[in-house]
């Protein structure tokens, strides 16, 4: 009697790969919708987004632009917050299966690990969307005001959910290279400080690296040999002569600014000047255009006895495609060494670290 195994029942090698992806994403989406501490939180976030916005609402009520500054300030809180919440939401993805003893029950299966990892951010990515989703009736809120571009608003909200998959695939890495899911989180927090506050610190205590000095005199405007009269047109000649005078080349350290979400985010937005309006994130674009500029934009007013341009020079390229390589290089190495750690059979492992 023969014992070969039919085609029907020859066992498969491993499942499709998209499969295990959205087996993973599935099982982890469960979980969380089970979890009664995801919906505490999201409805914590929709209080405090409605309070801002109220608060803001009721400050930028008498401007002019009333409904680009408040939608501006939305996104930017919503950015903010958003920091906050998702490294909670991703930074125990891993290691908390791990401490439950169940991660070592799905590296024993078909599922490879590049399938856990993927399925386990997309589920943490899902989650945090959720919390954009909560925001979307304040935005409209801001829309119906009147006075947003619609290409801002759709720029806008498209860089803040990068910038949320950004987060969470770090705190996906993260939980998997640490064994401790308190840490984890820790970590994850300290890598957002690193890029939305510690990119600040850095440009700012690299300044005195780029001081330098030019030639510069006295710009006499009209009616006025120092001062601009009021009411006057900005117009003007160099005279005197020339003296030495400290400048600051920030062009050779704005870089530096280029991996800081609120940069990305506001620097993407497709501004023109007819819809400039003054709002948050329109200065921070500004003023990162005048921080690539340099003394060429922001030094004195004569230079070489030549009147300096006001305005930042057009041909300055963009700072966020910068900043997303910068960040998506960063997620994908600590993704790379994440999927090293879940490799079974593990070569080494770390003293007191549960395998089932």
């Amino acid at each position: 009697m023969s014992t070969a195994l039919s085609p029907q029942s020859t066992p498969s090698p491993g499942l499709g790969y998209f499969k295990g992806i959205g087996t993973v994403f599935g099982l982890e989406m469960k979980q969380r919708l089970r979890s009664r501490g995801w919906y505490i939180l999201l409805g914590v976030w929709f209080v405090v987004i409605g309070l801002v916005a109220a608060f803001t609402a009721w400050v930028t009520d008498q401007q002019t632009d009333a409904g680009q500054v408040l939608f501006e300030l939305m996104v930017a809180f919503v950015l903010f917050f958003a920091l906050l919440v998702a490294p909670a939401l991703s930074a125990n993805a891993v290691n908390g299966d791990r401490a439950a003893g169940t991660l070592a029950v799905l590296q024993v299966t078909l599922l490879r690990p590049g399938q856990l990892l993927a399925g386990k951010w997309l589920a943490s990515w899902v989650a945090s969307l959720g919390f954009l989703a909560a925001s979307v009736p304040f935005l409209l809120w801001a829309l119906a005001l009147g006075g947003v571009d619609p290409a801002i608003a759709a720029v806008s909200i498209l860089m803040l959910g990068v910038e949320l998959g950004v987060v969470c695939a770090l705190g996906v890495a993260v939980s998997t290279l640490a064994n401790r899911p308190l840490f984890s989180i820790v970590v994850t927090y300290m890598l957002v400080a690193l890029l939305s506050i510690g990119t600040v610190i850095a440009f700012g205590l690299s300044t005195p690296l780029v001081r330098g000095t030019v030639e510069a005199n006295v710009p006499q405007w009209k009616g006025s040999a120092y001062l601009q009269p009021s009411g006057a047109e900005a117009e003007f000649t160099c005279m005197g002569p020339l003296f030495e005078t400290d400048v600051y080349h920030t062009d050779r350290t704005a870089w530096l600014l280029a991996a800081n979400p609120f940069v990305v985010l506001a620097d993407a937005l497709p501004y023109s000047e007819d819809n400039l309006s003054g709002g948050p994130l329109e200065g921070i674009g500004q003023a990162v255009r005048y921080a690539q500029a340099g003394a060429a934009a922001s030094g004195p007013e004569c230079i070489n006895g030549e009147p300096r341009a006001d305005d930042v020079p057009a041909s300055l390229f963009p700072i966020w495609p910068l900043g997303l390589t910068v960040q998506f290089a960063g997620a994908a190495l600590a993704l790379v060494l994440a999927w090293r750690r879940l490799r079974t059979p593990a070569r080494r492992l770390a003293a007191g670290t549960r395998i089932a």
